[in-house]
């Protein structure tokens, strides 16, 4: 599930072209890298548990509307946003460096804890 997300992802950055200006509806890149840390997590998550892949796909489903929910953001505006991102190669290496340093923090919290 996640390879093919990154799959996607890394194809349309080589594809991709600049735009100068974010149209109106699109989430800030602060907030679109919130998203994602999020939804990085909930796949983790679901990925480990020992079920089968169609529950995961519905468990799955389940966090990513708490995520919206948790953001206030709709589903749709999140798509067209990354749908924006994946246009721009820069803007979303700059997304994606925010979500990775957010993830290695997380991790490097939680293991101070144990």
């Amino acid at each position: 599930m996640i390879y093919r997300f990154f799959s996607i992802l890394f194809l349309a950055l080589g594809l991709s072209c600049t735009s100068n200006s974010s149209p109106q509806g699109i989430l800030d890149e602060s907030l679109m890298a919130s998203i994602l840390v999020d939804i990085q997590l909930a796949e983790g998550k679901v990925s480990s548990l020992p079920i089968s892949y169609d529950s995961s796909q519905v468990l799955y489903s389940l966090l990513e509307k708490d995520i919206f929910l948790k953001h206030e953001v709709t589903d749709s505006v999140f798509i067209e946003s990354m749908e924006y991102y994946l246009e721009s190669a820069e803007k979303m290496d700059r997304i994606y460096a925010r979500v990775i340093d957010s993830l290695v923090v997380l991790e490097t919290k939680s293991k101070t804890k144990e």
